[in-house]
């Protein structure tokens, strides 16, 4: 199967950020495209501008005779709305392929960098992205977010350079065949897919096991849980853990960013690139949507947004945060991402979201899920309380934005982190 096979693309699910990018892909390579999804956005906005056509919700209809491939989310199932659409696919004998294959069905083309780990993906795959255009090497690129510099998570290039972020959840980063794989770091992560660390490593090892003969993984030898999967890898190894510099000047604040710096640094010089132009390039980064974005002010207080959902990131953001404003009290408006996760690595919630100076604590987000563990945001409030720590919880988006706007000053930052519908706050509270 090749890009060059198909004319018109149907994306159920357009609206997400990397069905998105790749239909962007298809535009820019003169394909015809449709997508739907549940509700419009800014990103299907964008798409209709550029090009695409879309359907506000999920309907046999938006199946039509003349579609030759339809690409779904691997969040269709048969509890979704958009699953009629992929069953009409499959009676019609359209082609059907999900998100994951068919990236690597156009990046594997290519010669690819494949950004994955457990956090830090975005960001790092971002700054190549920019390293990459300072060199002049013009790549093609899929990020999981929009760009600060571009707005946008599909970059169109014409050189031999594919550069993607890979995830790891249900091992979907094996429909790709890298020649640089990136692993920024392992943590246990998808609660409801891998059972333990073990199995999240299993999966690393066998993505590292894919990449090409003669390539090239770059990890930090001293991270915690990556030495387990290197046994019996083929591939050379760099460890970017050589590479980091903390006096290195970024726009983003916060050791992880410096992590995420060193790791563009080393793939930067595995392909060649002068070192001036990566350091000029990371010291111009200015850094990706949801990824401590600033969004503006409400009472003088500063209001970040950030995509951060599990413990590690949380913790790393908020440290962040103290490392550029060290003298403001740092509120954080949490919302937990699927009832899973929450339980799973309750107490790891517990003690990262303490580290802020005042929590308030949303209902959990739970996204494909039914709560079958009984945990709740009121807990993870009762368990902050009970360690002494200043948290509360708000039931509706609404009721936090009027207590925020009624007690924000300037002496505080306003932190909104979440990978659920919470994006929505920072917005209302800057609007």
């Amino acid at each position: 199967m090749k890009l060059s096979d198909y004319k018109k693309a149907h994306f159920i699910g357009i609206g997400g950020i990397g069905m998105s990018g790749l239909a962007r892909l298809f535009l820019h390579g003169g394909k015809v495209v449709s997508g739907s999804d549940r509700s419009p956005s800014d990103i299907t906005r964008s798409l209709m501008l550029e090009g695409a056509s879309f359907f506000e919700s999920h309907a046999i209809e938006n199946i039509t005779d003349d579609i030759d491939l339809v690409i779904y989310t691997e969040a269709v199932s048969e509890k979704t709305e958009g699953y009629v659409e992929l069953q009409e696919a499959k009676k019609k004998g359209i082609t059907t392929i999900n998100y994951f294959d068919a990236l690597g069905m156009v990046a594997n083309e290519y010669y690819l960098i494949a950004v994955s780990g457990s956090h830090g993906k975005t960001t790092t795959t971002a700054m190549l992205i920019d390293i990459f255009e300072e060199a002049g090497l013009d790549p093609s690129a899929i990020v999981g977010s929009l760009r600060s510099k571009t707005k946008s998570n599909y970059r169109a290039g014409k050189s031999k350079y594919f550069i993607v972020e890979a995830c790891e959840y249900k091992r979907d980063f094996l429909s790709l065949t890298p020649d640089v794989l990136v692993i920024t770091n392992i943590e246990h992560e998808h609660v409801d897919y891998y059972k333990n660390l073990r199995e999240v490593q299993q999966a690393f090892s066998e993505f590292a096991g894919q990449v090409r003969d003669g390539g090239s993984i770059v990890l930090n030898f001293g991270g915690q849980n990556v030495a387990a999967i290197l046994e019996g890898i083929h591939a050379s190894i760099v460890d970017y853990g050589k590479y980091f510099d903390p006096t290195l000047t970024l726009k983003m604040p916060g050791v992880h960013n410096q992590l995420n710096a060193a790791v563009a640094k080393a793939v930067a010089e595995l392909v060649g690139i002068d070192s001036k132009i990566t350091k000029d390039a990371l010291q111009n980064f200015t850094g990706t949507w949801r990824r401590f974005e600033y969004k503006g002010e409400v009472n003088g207080a500063k209001v970040y947004d950030d995509y951060g959902h599990h413990p590690t990131e949380i913790e790393a953001t908020i440290n962040g945060a103290k490392e550029l404003y060290p003298d403001k009290k740092i509120t954080l408006v949490f919302q937990s991402h699927t009832y899973s996760r929450t339980h799973a690595l309750f107490n790891d919630f517990v003690r990262a979201l303490s580290l802020a100076d005042r929590v308030i604590v949303l209902p959990v987000y739970a996204a494909r899920e039914e709560n079958i563990s009984g945990v709740s945001h009121t807990k993870l409030v009762e368990a902050m309380i009970k360690s002494g720590e200043e948290a509360h919880t708000t039931e509706t988006f609404v009721e936090v934005v009027e207590e925020l706007k009624n007690s924000a000053t300037k002496d505080d930052l306003i932190l909104i982190m979440g990978a659920g519908d919470v994006t929505q706050v920072a917005g209302m509270l800057t609007k």
